[in-house]
């Protein structure tokens, strides 16, 4: 990637933008319209949810042009769910993605946690594996009954000072 990304945190009036995001970041991999059909409500972002301190939501920036964003979701004090993780399609493969789990890591380790577990795309099971997600079984789709989908766990290293 030619442009250094920044990141911040998502703002609720983004939730439909980066519900677009995901969706045609998850369309990349040649799923029918049948099929994302049925994965856009578990792809759709809420102001609501971006706003829920249960969540915490970044997008990436090229110049000032959104590339991506992640959501990560606190389950317990040392737990927590990626509950998204999505790069638009003409940047997938120049780092973005690897960028948003570092940024995801270092934000879990301050917040004192340890694990992130993640429930990845069958299609995007490489990625996880390079940037160092262990698989640790399997988990039925939210969205298609009888799919079953990969289940990964990355430890995070704890910052010594840390809040949330």
């Amino acid at each position: 990637m030619s442009n250094s990304i920044t990141f911040r945190e998502a703002k609720p009036e983004e939730a439909t933008i980066l519900s677009k995001l995901a969706m045609r970041s998850k369309a990349y991999w040649g799923y029918s319209d049948e099929f994302m059909e049925a994965c856009r409500e578990e792809l759709t972002v809420t102001p609501e949810k971006i706003q829920n301190s249960v969540f915490y939501f970044v997008v990436a920036e090229t110049a000032d042009k959104i590339v991506g964003f992640y959501g990560v979701e606190r389950l317990s004090p040392f737990q927590f769910e990626l509950e998204a993780l999505f790069v638009e399609p003409v940047d997938i493969g120049s780092g973005v993605g690897r960028a948003l789990i570092s940024h995801a890591k270092s934000y879990i380790g301050v917040c004192g946690g340890g694990t992130l577990s993640i429930q990845g795309d069958p299609n995007a099971e490489g990625f996880y594996r390079a940037v160092g997600a262990q698989l640790i079984g399997r988990r039925e789709s939210a969205s298609i009954p009888g799919r079953l989908l990969p289940m990964f766990s990355i430890e995070v290293a704890r910052s010594p000072k840390y809040s949330w």
